[in-house]
């Protein structure tokens, strides 16, 4: 757990980070709400209730999810949120990601990095939690991430949808000349049953609207939920199979023109010399313009059509600096693997005396090992893009973007335009998952529509400008060691863990006057924070130094990195004692039931221990993120043309299932991202420059080598859990330790195709 010093640290940089971008933290009442940001813009006959309801007169009901929708399903569930206590069905509903506004904070987000593990109740734990949930309120950060989002939302959208019902049968019953206790609603209607009249939502709507909203509201029992708890349609699932205009790369506006960058492909350094006039007279081409910003330095090419701009772009001829960091991969990996061994050491976990119980131990009975991964692109199928358009003082940006609020902050002061004069629309995205929550993407876009005149450009990357350029998701080396017991069972364990500081890197790409110091809990998230009962058990966060290449929020962040450590270190104490791995977890998670159900449904569905065919073998692994126990098995296969990747079962504690239909597709996609990261991705580098170019160097799981899957959702323990990101962790792990089963090997870096070959 970490020092209640760094949190507070950690807290006091968000608010500076906050009063910088423009929020005076003193100047808002914790208890006082936001304005609605919806009142600005109503349709004629359309009123609002609060800034996640809109209802026409025509009986149109439109719900905002003010989170972004990148696949994960989370517009649906926010959507059902409302949906569920208004007492209308999805279909009823349009929903809208609404505008950047300050009403829709991500408190939950806050909440989750407070430093204590996720199964601490104490007095403590939850004050704390609650500090950086108001604090969450205070800055009004709309963000979506950390698999947050519906957590965030369960209480404020049901409470938006029953609030508004009361004043609905309120109006209903002034309408009728009737009490209000006597009506009843029935998808969308209000209904008198006892004189057989009725009236829709539209219909009072407007005089609903004048009402003062109720002080407080009962929300329905679990018991009582028609939407909630069980699989929804999809409400984007139309426009996805239909090829509906709703991504950012398919924004049109009248007489748009279209746009590219070229960075420097070396981070930090400017250009040495360059020569545009070549590309500016290619055939469409509009203007070239020089882009020089805390992301990094180059060129914007402004075109009459992507194509044209693309082909300019490569024709720019320009020497780039020289890096002032290590040429090589292998020169950056073994920096990160000497800071693991010697680089200075933040407890951030520290049970018993781990120096003393390693002090006299036998040298057979200790165990040591080093893991590595590499830097992993996000590689989102829709590019990096951004359309934007400066015009009669007015900025729109449209953004496939996580942070809204952010965008309209950086964008608004890059135009020289207000805040209010700065509209963010937010359109779907094809994949993101961290990558969508920089700005690099809009800020370029703002910088291109400054040199319009007016017209709108619409700027889309290149594939190997996305890949190349980053952010990525850090490397990482890990120093572990393990004293082993009598009873086979880990006396001691100590893992240092190194990587650069994430919250760091982002800083100095945007708040760049602000202190980048501090803990990053990311480093050591997926080992420090998991349910293992050890007498002597120390995480420990080392930082490495010194090296610019810019890093990220990657699908699962941290415990993408350490589920692969820890899980995998498990296994080999497992196999050091001559214990069963699963059984080993069941004796070192009895003090947490929640995740001893989550091992035993896993093997249970599994089959684990039965007696496999010669060729094939299992793995397990098992970690704790997000809020949500997920444990996985996996089975492979030796077969002629490689690995064969077979079953893996999948069994996750998430406390409230609130579409299971979702978090089964959730855990699923999670396990293929992890899966193909472990499998065949790593960002390399050679003369300072990142390697990989396209899909043909950095692949994912193709369908055929995917397994076949086969999920269990729990309901167990009495706080929520996520979704979105928690399939990913336990994923590589499974699969490293099925191959050590398969071949008796250990597989201690990823990818491991540089080992072994996959079907």
């Amino acid at each position: 757990m970490a020092s209640i010093g760094k949190i507070a640290r950690r807290t006091f940089l968000f608010g500076m980070a906050a009063v910088a971008g423009g929020v005076a933290v003193g100047y808002y009442y914790y208890r006082r709400p936001y304005p609605n940001p919806l009142e600005g813009e109503l349709a004629e006959g359309e009123v609002t209730f609060n800034p996640y309801l809109k209802i026409g007169s025509d009986n149109t009901i439109t719900v905002i999810a003010p989170r972004a929708e990148m696949g994960q399903g989370i517009s649906t569930t926010l959507a059902a949120f409302v949906a569920e206590e208004l007492d209308v069905t999805l279909d009823r509903l349009k929903v809208e990601h609404g505008p950047p506004s300050y009403a829709y904070y991500n408190a939950a987000m806050l909440e989750e990095g407070a430093g204590f593990n996720f199964w601490d109740d104490s007095f403590t734990a939850e004050t704390v939690r609650g500090l950086m949930g108001a604090a969450g309120k205070m800055l009004g950060l709309q963000a979506t991430g950390g698999s947050t989002a519906a957590r965030d939302g369960f209480d404020r959208m049901r409470q938006a949808g029953a609030a508004a019902r009361i004043m609905l049968i309120e109006a209903a019953a002034a309408r009728l000349g009737v009490p209000a206790r006597d009506l009843a609603t029935d998808n969308g209607t209000i209904v008198h049953k006892a004189s057989n009249r009725s009236v829709t939502y539209g219909e009072v709507a407007l005089d609903a609207s004048k009402l003062s909203p109720p002080s407080t509201v009962a929300l329905k029992e679990k018991a009582d939920w028609k939407l909630l708890g069980k699989p929804q349609k999809r409400v984007d699932m139309l426009a996805k199979v239909t090829g509906a205009p709703i991504f950012g790369i398919d924004v049109r506006q009248p007489d748009m023109l279209f746009g590219t960058v070229r960075m420097s492909p070396v981070f930090g350094v400017k250009p040495v010399r360059a020569d545009t006039s070549a590309a500016a007279k290619m055939p469409g081409v509009v203007k070239i313009v020089p882009i020089d910003s805390s992301y990094g330095s180059g060129f914007g090419v402004i075109a009459e059509n992507t194509w044209a701009a693309f082909k300019a772009a490569e024709a720019i001829d320009v020497e780039w600096g020289k890096p002032d960091y290590p040429l090589s991969n292998d020169e950056i990996m073994t920096r990160i693997a000497d800071a693991a061994k010697t680089g200075e050491a933040s407890p951030m976990r520290d049970d018993g005396d781990v120096d003393v119980a390693f002090a006299d131990a036998p040298q057979d009975r200790v165990i040591e090992a080093e893991y590595s991964v590499p830097y992993l692109s996000h590689a989102p199928m829709e590019p990096m893009n951004c359309t934007a358009r400066l015009k009669d003082g007015v900025l729109d940006v449209w953004a496939p973007n996580q942070m809204p609020v952010l965008v309209r902050w950086f964008c608004s002061d890059i135009a020289g335009v207000p805040g209010d004069k700065t509209m963010v629309h937010t359109t779907s995205m094809g994949g993101a998952f961290g990558r969508r929550g920089e700005l690099d993407y809009a800020l370029y876009a703002t910088i291109l529509a400054k040199e319009t005149n007016g017209r709108p450009v619409q700027v889309t990357w290149t594939r190997e400008e996305d890949m190349r350029r980053g952010p990525f998701r850090p490397a990482s080396v890990g120093k572990f060691r393990a004293r082993i017991g009598n009873d086979g069972l880990p006396v001691a364990v100590d893992m240092r863990v190194a990587a650069q500081n994430m919250m760091a890197s982002l800083m100095s790409r945007t708040f760049t006057s602000l202190p980048a110091g501090g803990s990053d809990p990311s480093i050591t998230d997926g080992s420090r924070n998991q349910p293992y009962t050890i007498p002597n058990y120390r995480v420990s966060e080392i930082q490495v130094p010194d090296l610019p290449i810019p890093v990220t929020f990657w699908r699962s962040v941290g415990n993408s990195v350490n589920g692969f450590f820890h899980e995998c270190f498990m296994d080999e104490i497992a196999q050091a004692g001559g214990i069963d791995p699963v059984e080993m977890r069941r004796k070192l998670m009895a003090n947490h039931p929640a995740a001893l159900a989550v091992v035993n449904k896993v093997a249970e569905m599994s089959g684990w221990g039965e007696a496999l065919p010669e060729g094939k073998a299992k793995g397990f692994a098992f970690t704790l993120s997000f809020g949500s126990w997920c444990g996985q098995v996996i089975q492979i296969a030796d077969t002629p043309s490689g690995i064969k990747l077979e079953k893996m079962w999948i069994a996750v504690e998430v406390g409230t299932a609130l579409d299971p239909g979702i978090i089964e597709t959730q855990m699923t996609s999670g396990a293929v991202y992890g899966l193909s990261a472990a499998m065949g991705q790593a960002i390399t580098f050679e003369d300072g420059r990142v390697v990989q170019s396209n899909f043909h160097d950095f692949d994912a799981m193709r369908i055929f080598q995917a397994p076949e899957f086969e999920v269990a959702i729990l309901e167990n323990f009495h706080r929520m859990g996520g979704a979105g990101e928690v399939g990913v962790p336990p994923a590589a792990p499974a699969l490293a330790n099925a191959l050590f089963a398969l071949k008796g090997q250990r597989f201690r870096s990823l990818p491991l195709s540089k080992e072994v070959a996959f079907a």
